[in-house]
């Protein structure tokens, strides 16, 4: 299988949780207790590996760019863990402004042609969907 197909199949697959625990904040799922709770720290971790790519660009380049998005590649980490010593739905409104913000930064780095091609049309889906799972939880949280 080609880096591309895993990282789509792998990409895609990610998103079962946000799907399934945001619709889990809706209705009762057998086995789920707190639907909020497995969904934030869910998001908390992703947004945090989202960060590492960040990292991992930065580490194969020498620059002063590069330097600048090394320290920044930490902050989603740091911003995932605050949402999870927080009120929840403060916690999908920083998650949801952190994968906001990464995808921008993704986009920059991608122009920049710093990623491949592929990478940028992917993360756009993923984010989307991420951002409207997210938003429904905040919302069924809200209006609870």
């Amino acid at each position: 299988m080609k880096l591309q197909q895993l990282a789509r199949l792998l990409g895609y697959a990610g998103l079962i949780p946000f799907i399934v625990f945001s619709v889990a904040t809706w209705v009762s799922l057998p086995g789920v207790n707190d639907p909020h709770l497995i969904l934030t720290t869910y998001a908390a971790m992703i947004l945090a590996f989202m960060g590492a790519i960040h990292w991992g660009v930065a580490m194969t380049r020498e620059s002063a760019i590069a330097n600048a998005e090394l320290g920044l590649s930490v902050l989603p980490a740091l911003l995932a863990w605050l949402t999870l010593l927080i009120p929840t739905l403060l916690a999908y409104g920083l998650l949801i402004v952190g994968f906001a913000v990464l995808y921008w930064a993704d986009s920059h780095t991608s122009r920049r042609g710093i990623l491949p091609e592929w990478y940028l049309p992917m993360r756009r889906v993923l984010t989307a969907v991420v951002l409207t799972c997210l938003f429904a939880a905040a919302l069924a949280l809200a209006t609870a």
